[in-house]
């Protein structure tokens, strides 16, 4: 892997599992890593393990439901350590599990806030430095929950996931030909604190959450998959020889999930369009 020596990295989710091994990748590798989480003494632990490595993080808690919070993030990102170059959206919770009309909206909507209007305003936020520099990376992690068929107890999720992606392709049309690229990942099925969160609300629910439970007891059973997969695969999406991967979804190496075909394996039929 080329060295990412001196470009800056922002990471959201980096306080625990799949983001915190993401941002000490990229620090390994020679970014400067910006942490963005909720928690300060998380943030600080993952800053640690960077610093035990001999890289170079940097905490900013912020709150990812709130907008102006996330503003005054990315401004003191910019601020402390420069235009940004690489950005990974991997925070995200799981929403309320359960049926729609039992559901709690304010839940509900935080879901949507953390997996899908929060990476909107960190993309708004620093790609337009990408540009001017002519190089940049956005990927943003999403969930195999976006290609399964709808299921009931799901909503918030599955919804926040799809939408997620949709809004990656768009960005990455409008990416093309920058040197900056955008792509949606799905992680793996990783043994995380939301997998005991799905374990235990499923577990709850009755026979609607069969398919969660039989998940949640699949992971346990296989170990799940190691977050590293993850960071591999964002090492490799930051690489120069990496441009030409634009507006894809794209699965770690060798995880316990086949891939489940997403766009791009057919061409949609748009008869209002002019073909060059």
């Amino acid at each position: 892997m080329s060295s990412l020596n001196g470009k800056v990295a922002v990471v959201t989710g980096a306080s625990r599992g799949v983001g915190s091994r993401i941002a000490l990748r990229l620090a390994r590798e020679g970014a400067g890593v910006a942490l963005l989480a909720r928690g300060r003494t998380a943030l600080e632990e993952t800053q640690r393990a960077i610093d035990d490595h001999g890289g170079h993080g940097f905490v900013v808690p912020v709150n990812l439901a709130r907008p102006e919070e996330i503003e005054a993030a990315t401004d003191s990102v910019e601020q402390q350590l420069g235009t940004v170059s690489i950005l990974v959206n991997a925070a995200g919770v799981f929403g309320p599990i359960g049926l729609v009309k039992d559901t709690d909206p304010r839940a509900w909507l935080e879901t949507i806030m953390i997996n899908t209007v929060a990476p909107y305003l960190t993309c708004r936020a620093f790609a337009g430095g990408m540009i001017a520099q002519g190089w940049g990376r956005i990927v943003n992690v999403t969930s195999a929950a976006a290609l399964h068929e709808p299921g009931p107890i799901n909503s918030a999720y599955g919804t926040s996931k799809a939408a997620l992606n949709q809004f990656t392709r768009h960005l990455a049309a409008e990416l093309k030909g920058t040197g900056v690229t955008a792509n949606v990942i799905h992680p793996g099925d990783v043994k995380t604190d939301m997998w005991a969160y799905i374990k235990e609300a499923s577990g709850r629910l009755g026979s609607v959450a069969d398919a969660y439970v039989q998940w949640a007891e699949w992971v346990e059973k296989t170990g799940g998959d190691d977050p590293e997969k993850a960071a591999s695969l964002v090492a490799d999406l930051v690489r120069d020889d990496a441009a030409h991967v634009n507006g894809q979804f794209l699965w770690i190496g060798d995880g316990f999930q086949a891939p489940i075909p997403s766009w791009g394996q057919t061409k949609d039929q748009q008869p209002w369009r002019r073909r060059e």
